[in-house]
């Protein structure tokens, strides 16, 4: 069987979904792996090196040849239609938001399986393409807020004088606030960090954070690890008891997301206004919908805040794996070739259903929109348009 990479054709992507490591690992398990031409040199991956690990080196691929198609961002509906009958693709599909993508390869009987929707269980994580890309934008975003800062992160004892460290306010403990809460405390600042699930407080303290502790009176864990969404009232409530903590903080870098929806608003212009001049926001929900009012993808604002005429910097993130492509495609690619190698046998890619892993994963298979939420989003979309 052949499993083929393709250059990402969306702008700015930089990542691949095979790196030679991974070629290695799947024609090892007897797979036959055509990388196209240049597809993974913005990552940092010479077609050279693909083609030592194994795989065939093409200018050009045609996807209706291939058996497999590995890719980093969800399919356009034209690269579907090209695919044969039965194909077998492997990436992320943001099913949520790419209902003509999930109609195309429903309507051609494509395979394919969503890395977004690898079950969360022990035995997964190598495929969890989500935590790894998580772990390398909550890593970025303290960079994106340390050189952005007009001061120290750490505490310096000179002769002339003590700097006191940055106050860094984390907003939202998943695997990306996690890592953001750890890459802080190694640069040496104070780490505060908030999450409405209650399992957060001990990992947020294992991190070296202090957790703060807000008066909510409601549970907000949900299903797979991730939050629920918190009532109108709730939220306000929510917004109040954060303001002094926004306050006092010199970065904030926020996280929080609900899968399938925008992202929750966490903090208000209002509650900017009494921020430090020269303090730094890093929204890195900023692309859906934004944690933060007014942050814009790809956008650095100032906001004007005091009595001075000062401003802070609202940094709306974009493309944050894609910004470290090397370790991002790394990781990336391993989720990819881990869960192919999940389901090949005796040389080819043979999807058990029985697996919860395989079953959880797919998306669309003969025909049919297997992950049932997708389904009922798209059937329900189709009935608004056919009362209109």
């Amino acid at each position: 069987m052949i499993v083929g990479v393709l250059t990402e054709p969306i702008s700015g992507e930089n990542r691949v979904a095979a790196t030679p490591e991974s070629v290695k690992q799947l024609v090892g398990k007897g797979l036959k792996v055509t990388v196209q031409k240049g597809a993974g040199v913005l990552a940092g991956y010479a077609d050279e090196d693909y083609k030592a690990a194994g795989a065939t080196i093409s200018p050009s691929v045609d996807p209706g040849t291939l058996d497999v198609l590995a890719h980093v961002r969800p399919l356009a509906p034209a690269t579907i239609k090209k695919l044969k009958k039965g194909t077998l693709t492997v990436g992320l599909m943001s099913p949520a938001s790419e209902a003509d993508a999930v109609k195309a390869l429903r309507d051609n009987a494509i395979t394919s399986f969503a890395l977004e929707l690898v079950p969360r269980i022990s035995r997964a994580q190598s495929m969890d393409a989500l935590t790894s890309q998580a772990l390398v934008a909550g890593y970025r975003c303290v960079l994106e807020g340390a050189m952005r800062l007009p001061r120290f992160f750490p505490l310096y004892m000179t002769a002339a004088g003590t700097v006191p460290p940055a106050t860094v306010l984390v907003l939202g403990a998943g695997v990306a606030g996690l890592q953001a809460i750890a890459t802080a405390k190694r640069l040496g600042s104070k780490v505060m960090a908030y999450d409405v699930r209650s399992a957060s407080a001990d990992e947020v303290r294992s991190m070296g954070g202090t957790f703060i502790e807000l008066e909510l009176d409601v549970a907000a864990d949900g299903a797979g690890g991730y939050a629920k969404e918190l009532a109108a009232d709730r939220v306000k409530r929510q917004q109040e008891l954060l303001t002094p903590y926004v306050s006092a903080a010199d970065v904030i870098i926020t996280t929080a997301a609900i899968p399938g929806r925008p992202a929750p608003r966490l903090i208000t212009q209002a509650m900017m206004k009494g921020m430090k001049p020269g303090s730094v926001i890093i929204d890195l929900a900023a692309e859906t919908g934004g944690n933060v009012e007014g942050s814009k993808p790809g956008t650095d604002v100032a906001i004007s805040v005091g009595k001075t005429g000062g401003s802070i910097t609202l940094v709306g993130m974009k493309d944050v794996p894609s910004s470290m492509a090397y370790d991002a495609s790394r990781l990336f690619a391993k989720n990819v070739a881990n869960l192919l190698e999940l389901m090949t046998k005796d040389k080819k890619v043979q999807p058990d259903f029985e697996d919860e892993v395989v079953a959880g994963a797919c998306l669309t298979h003969d025909g049919q929109i297997r992950h049932e939420p997708t389904a009922e989003a798209i059937a329900a979309g189709s009935a608004k348009k056919g009362k209109k």
